[in-house]
């Protein structure tokens, strides 16, 4: 293998970091088969799942009713992928003002949100990272730590570490977009030790890997199981704590939250790397002499450049106006005016365009006034998952305006005959999953908390641990990429499948309801919630 050959596999796994469809990824014979039946079978079924439901007799609203409809047919495309997924979701979105769901520009206007902006900054500094080679540099630091480089299985799970603690206070959706790329050239690496060993066959394609899979999964999924341990971690906890605070009138303080969520933020983990590891189990586990080539490889890149410094001075920018309103938190409180006011100017949103904005500011030549990145540079982000997940946004807050959202919750508790917090609780868990899968996690906090609530008084329950067992679980949602916006990222790599995503995500989707169920209400208790 020659030196030309490891940036030839990175260039295949980060190549323009933009979603793929399958017609633009590399299938065996047998994967184009099912994968061709599977697209057929979408283009079918899509349309017929929506007219079955708008044809039953059902005594629900018109609106709700062909909004569920529609939300099906589109779930059926994005299952089966039988168009490009982001695409799906447009068509959803455009049926559902064709068929009068409701106004254009109310549909339309969740595009604006603050997380579609993180979004976009976030990718033009990967973008930054990519072309300047930061994200290289960052992959084999993260190889040279001591014991790492050794095992995949370390490096897997030294990656999820990282990113649990860095999403406790630092945005989901932010902590995947700025690791993403340090993990696709890790990804790189081991593709490239796969290739010398002879473990792949030439001219293989990076992105097929099991590892590559395992390694993106445990990013997205480690993110959304580190958010949960802080109030500040994840939109879904303020929303699910406010709503509790105000319907009880116990405040659940910044340090409570952390002693409930650290022991199931753990067993989560665990499980999370025994579920990935086993599921996708990587095809090399040692990766002999790897130290000494990422010795080798740190030496060549030599110093820093100008557009690396400067490319690393607006990450830190970044990152730093990301993690300040939950210093501020952990300091004043999170009741605090100073703290209302810091998180309220400092929206992640705005400081990832602002941070994204220094490298069109940041010279690598003055005099001729050249910059760390044109526009031809950020034009080529991920524009397709942006799209995507901005359906799902959209979709979501459909959900709550058409009052579907709370017609599911309320007819399902009504005809499972619910009593008792074991019983009212286990179905606000179902019920956040599942609705989470399909809408954003925010969305889905922000529509099952208040069905929980009056469930759980109307039965005579404390609201508290249902709610809150609700609330965790508006943070799940694995198994498709529209579920949360890191999930949407790392589907974008191309290298994870999303038959792989599915069967993975409703794997921990299952373990993670049973941990929440079983170990949340024990936490609660031992802090002294809701006594």
């Amino acid at each position: 293998m020659t030196t030309r050959d490891a940036p030839d596999i990175e260039r295949q796994l980060m190549g323009g970091g933009t979603y793929r469809s399958l017609g633009e990824q590399q299938l065996s014979p047998a994967e184009e088969r099912f994968e061709r039946g599977r697209r057929t079978v979408g283009l079918f079924a899509a349309p017929a799942v929506a007219l079955i439901f708008f044809a039953l007799p059902m005594s629900i609203p018109p609106s709700q009713q062909v909004l569920g409809g529609l939300l099906l047919g589109v779930i059926v495309l994005w299952v089966t992928e039988a168009v490009p997924i982001p695409v799906g979701g447009l068509i959803g979105v455009g049926l559902v003002v064709v068929l009068g769901v409701a106004e254009a520009d109310d549909v339309l206007a969740p595009f604006g949100s603050s997380t579609v902006f993180t979004f976009i900054g976030a990718f033009i500094l990967a973008q930054a990272m990519l072309k300047h080679g930061l994200a290289r540099r960052f992959a084999f630091r993260v190889l040279s730590l001591p014991g790492v480089g050794r095992s995949t299985t370390r490096v897997i799970i030294a990656f999820g570490v990282i990113t649990c603690l860095l999403s406790a206070f630092v945005s989901n959706t932010a902590t995947v977009a700025m690791l993403l790329p340090t993990a696709l050239g890790i990804l790189a690496v081991i593709a490239k030790l796969m290739q010398d060993k002879g473990l792949v066959q030439p001219g293989f394609d990076p992105t097929r890997l099991r590892v590559g899979a395992a390694l993106m999964l445990m990013l997205a999924y480690g993110a959304s199981v580190g958010g949960l341990l802080t109030p500040v971690g994840s939109p879904p906890n303020l929303i699910g704590r406010g709503l509790i605070e105000e319907a009880t009138g116990e405040r659940i303080s910044f340090a409570a939250w952390m002693a409930m969520a650290a022991p199931v933020c753990a067993i989560m983990f665990v499980v999370l790397a025994v579920v990935l590891l086993l599921l996708n189990r990587p095809e090399i586990k040692k990766i002999e002499g790897v130290e000494a080539y990422v010795s080798a490889e740190r030496a060549k890149l030599g110093r820093f450049s100008r557009a690396e410094r400067n490319t690393l001075i607006a990450f830190v920018t970044t990152v730093s106006l990301w993690i300040f309103p939950g210093v501020v938190a952990v300091v004043a409180g999170t009741d605090s005016g100073i703290y209302d006011t810091v998180s309220n100017r400092l929206d992640e949103g705005v400081v990832a365009v602002l941070g994204a904005s220094l490298l069109f500011l940041l010279p690598t030549s003055w005099r001729q006034r050249e910059f760390t990145l044109n526009w031809s540079d950020a034009a080529r982000i991920d524009w397709g998952t942006i799209v995507l997940f901005g359906t799902g946004i959209i979709f979501g807050a459909l959900l709550s305006s058409t009052g579907l959202a709370k017609t599911i919750g309320t007819s399902s508790a009504g005809a499972l005959g619910l009593s008792g917090v074991f019983l009212i609780t286990a179905f606000a868990v179902v019920l956040a999953i599942i609705v989470s899968e399909t809408t954003s996690n925010t969305a889905s906090a922000a529509v099952v908390v208040p069905i929980i609530i009056p469930v759980a008084v109307a039965a005579g329950v404390n609201p508290l641990v249902p709610a809150l067992a609700a609330t965790f679980a508006a943070s799940f949602g694995f198994m498709l990429p529209v579920s949360t916006p890191q999930n949407a990222i790392v589907y974008g790599s191309g290298v994870v499948p999303i038959t792989t995503m599915i069967r993975s995500g409703i794997s921990f989707d299952v373990l993670g309801a049973l941990i929440i169920l079983l170990l949340l209400p024990l936490m609660v208790a031992a802090v002294g919630l809701g006594g």
